[in-house]
């Protein structure tokens, strides 16, 4: 009778943290989405703030560049390698650039940019918010009649969504020319070849597709970031776990979306 009694509490125990654990994920979805659609529609209501969205880009987009850069050279050459030892087992080598950069344009493009980009950029919006919340500077913006979500977040929405496809076509080039590189000067493939195989299997929606997704992506890290760092509480160390947080899920996040972008624009193949 003992037995059963515990295995009963236990039970319950278990439930009820369940249940917990779950009613903190809706309420934490449904809080960030308000957020999000609140940041969005004031983004296009004024007042403008064009000098604070020119600073985000700024800081979101020229001074990503550098990163973004070499990110994409090095995939594009890592990829280009990789790709070509595994179709010289079908004599088609032919295929690398093509291959390479469909897949730079369609997905590794915006996604590895969205990535990195949010280590660099997405964890300092985290960071700056939340160092405002604790010190109390979000609550000194709302006692001056400021709206803080339009004056911090929306800047920083705007900046995202417009520079993540920049820095995507930036990545997309440089990963082509390192793949060029590669396999033109190492695996000893014709350098006609290689452009013409390009030209011929990359169309100018498979661009298209990989911009669109960098935006949407651009709008995910800014709104993921802005929100956890816009709800920080307990000091510095609640800041710090800010930062970890937005980092984490908005990178889980990215991964998600371009799943489902994925499977709603068509993976393109059977051209």
């Amino acid at each position: 009778m003992h037995s059963c009694w515990n295995t009963a509490v236990e039970s319950r125990i278990i439930v009820e943290l369940l249940l917990g654990a779950l009613k903190r994920i809706i309420e934490g979805a449904g809080n960030y989405a308000i957020f999000s659609a609140r940041a969005v529609k004031l983004a296009f209501l004024p007042p403008f703030r064009l000098r604070l969205i020119l600073s985000q880009m700024e800081f979101i987009g020229v001074n990503s560049f550098f990163i973004v850069f070499l990110t994409g050279s090095f995939a594009g050459m890592v990829f280009a390698l990789q790709s070509s030892y595994a179709f010289k087992l079908f004599s088609a080598q032919d295929l690398v650039g093509s291959t390479v950069a469909l897949s730079l344009t369609r997905e590794i493009g915006p996604v590895f940019t969205a990535l990195v980009v949010t280590g660099r950029a997405g964890s300092a919006m985290a960071a700056e918010l939340g160092a405002m919340r604790v010190t109390e500077q979000i609550d000194a913006l709302e006692t001056m009649a400021v709206e803080p979500i339009q004056y911090l977040a929306a800047p920083r929405l705007i900046a995202s969504t417009v520079m993540l496809p920049v820095l995507t076509m930036v990545f997309d080039a440089v990963g082509t020319i390192g793949a060029y590189i590669v396999g033109v000067y190492y695996v000893g493939i014709d350098a006609g070849t290689f452009i013409n195989r390009i030209q011929y299997y990359v169309d100018p929606e498979d661009v298209y597709n990989g911009l669109i997704k960098a935006a949407v992506f651009g709008m995910v890290m800014a709104t993921v970031s802005c929100y956890k760092g816009f709800f920080a509480k307990g000091g510095a160390k609640g800041v710090g776990e800010a930062i970890t947080r937005a980092v984490v899920l908005t990178s889980v996040s990215v991964l998600f979306v371009d799943l489902l972008m994925t499977a709603l624009m068509g993976s393109g193949v059977g051209k």
